[in-house]
């Protein structure tokens, strides 16, 4: 028996359930999920379509064509623009849940990196850095 887990977007509108193991749970450095993130890299929750339900709302989508050239389907929320999945056409079958829309994402754990030749050169440096429990200003 798979885990449940339950998320949504930022403004509550829309919510979803996955209630399948992942086929994997990946980082990725690639351009397109920097800028979708706003962070140094996205990550995708992979789990069989038929392992994903939307429970509330509707999320409004839009198709970009990814670094190698095939279509990937984009899927947020139209209230609140928080990306909750993709669906890439090379891949019948599977919706990429972006993790960090779980209320609790504290399971996710990720099993494969890729475009690390995008990686921003200062991510190896992050350790380093001074660390805080809480937000300091």
């Amino acid at each position: 028996m798979s885990a449940v887990h339950e998320g949504g977007c930022q403004c509550g509108a829309v919510r979803y359930r996955v209630d399948a193991e992942p086929v994997g749970v990946g980082v990725c450095r690639c351009r397109e999920c920097q800028r979708q993130s706003g962070s140094a890299f996205g990550m995708s929750y992979v789990v069989p379509r038929e392992g994903f339900r939307l429970l509330r709302g509707q999320v409004k989508t839009f198709t970009r064509t990814s670094e190698s050239g095939r279509p990937v389907v984009r899927a947020f929320c139209p209230e609140c623009g928080t990306r909750l999945y993709h669906e890439p056409r090379w891949r019948v079958g599977v919706v990429n849940v972006k993790p960090g829309t779980f209320d609790d994402p504290s399971f996710v754990r990720p099993t494969t990196q890729v475009l690390t030749s995008r990686q921003q050169p200062w991510l190896d440096a992050m350790a380093a850095l001074p660390s805080f429990p809480q937000q300091p200003f």
